[in-house]
C-alpha cells in the first residue's frame, strides 16, 4: 500500500508535503517536540465524498499541548488520516495535507490550530491520486514536525469515511397516465471510479421508490428493490394521484448517499 504523507525538512524550517514515497521509506516514530494533539475534527465530523476528478479540499480543527518553554515557531503540525493498527511505519496507508497547519496561541501550553487535506482522485502526479481501493473508513491522528528532534505521532484520535460519490437518477412514464394504469420507473444508480475517472454503475445495491403526492410535504416509501449489475434500476407501480416519484440511495461505508431528481406524473 502506498504512504503519502510525509515529512520535509530543510534550511531549519519544516514543513509538511504530500510526498508519494513507499510505505518500507516511510518515517519512524521519532523522539520529536514534546507535544499531544486533542479535539481533531476533520470536515466538521461528516464524511469525505469525492467525485471522478475533482479535488476535494476539507478543513480539520484540533488542538496542541505542549510544554511552556517549548517556543510554537520551532515544530509545525498537521492531521493525518491512516489505515493499520498504528500511525507510523506499519500503516497501511497515509494521507495529509499538502502543508502544515496554522496554529494561534491560546495559552503558554495551548495552541488552537486548523489544517487543509486534498483528496484528488486525479491530478497532474499519479502517485497522488486516490484508488477506488482506499474508499471506506480511516482513522485520524496528527504529528508535529521539528528539524532537530524528528517526528512525533500521535493516533486513535477519531475516525471519519472517504467515500466515492454516489448519483442517481429517476424516470416514471408515461406521463401523463390513467388513474389505475401501470408506472414504469427507471432509474441508474452510478458511483465515482477513482481508477478511471468515471461514474460506473453500483451493483446490487437497495434503494428505495418514493412518492410525493402532488401539494404534500413528506415522501412516502413504495417498495425497496435493487439495483441491477450494471447499476440499473426498474420496477413498477399503479397510478393513484398526481405526484413525485424518486429513488433514494442510503449510502454505503464506501459511498455517499443519494436522492435523485424528483418526477413528476401527472394522472387523469
Amino acid at each position: 500500500m502506498r504512504t503519502r504523507a510525509l515529512v520535509l525538512a530543510a534550511s531549519g524550517a519544516v514543513a509538511l508535503s504530500a510526498l508519494a514515497v513507499p510505505a518500507a521509506q516511510a518515517a519512524t516514530p521519532a523522539a520529536g517536540p514534546a507535544v499531544t494533539f486533542s479535539q481533531l475534527k476533520v470536515n466538521s465530523g461528516k464524511n469525505i465524498v469525492v467525485g471522478s476528478t475533482a479535488q476535494v479540499t476539507v478543513s480539520a480543527t484540533y488542538t496542541v499541548t505542549k510544554p511552556a518553554n517549548l517556543d510554537p515557531n520551532s515544530f509545525q503540525t498537521g492531521p493525518v488520516l491512516y489505515r493499520g493498527a498504528t500511525l507510523g511505519e506499519n500503516s497501511d496507508d497515509l494521507l495529509a495535507g499538502d502543508g502544515p497547519g496554522t496554529c494561534t496561541v491560546s495559552s503558554s501550553t495551548v495552541l488552537k490550530c486548523s489544517a487543509k487535506i486534498q483528496f484528488r482522485p486525479k491530478s497532474s502526479d499519479q502517485d497522488l491520486d486516490l484508488f477506488s481501493s482506499e474508499a471506506g473508513t480511516w482513522k485520524l491522528g496528527a504529528l508535529a514536525v521539528n528539524a532537530d528532534s524528528g517526528i512525533t505521532w500521535q493516533g486513535g484520535l477519531g475516525s471519519t469515511h472517504l467515500q466515492r460519490k454516489a448519483t442517481l437518477t429517476t424516470d416514471a412514464s408515461p406521463e401523463p397516465v390513467t388513474k389505475g394504469r401501470t408506472i414504469t420507473v427507471t432509474g441508474k444508480l452510478s458511483r465515482a471510479n477513482w481508477d478511471t475517472n468515471k461514474y460506473a454503475g453500483y451493483s446490487t445495491q437497495p434503494v428505495k421508490l418514493q412518492f410525493k403526492k402532488k401539494g404534500a410535504t413528506t415522501w412516502s416509501t413504495l417498495k425497496t428493490i435493487k439495483s441491477s449489475s450494471t447499476g440499473a434500476l426498474k420496477t413498477t407501480t399503479k397510478a393513484t394521484a398526481d405526484g413525485y416519484f424518486r429513488y433514494v440511495f442510503a449510502g454505503t461505508t464506501t459511498t455517499s448517499p443519494v436522492n435523485s431528481s424528483a418526477d413528476f406524473v401527472d394522472v387523469r
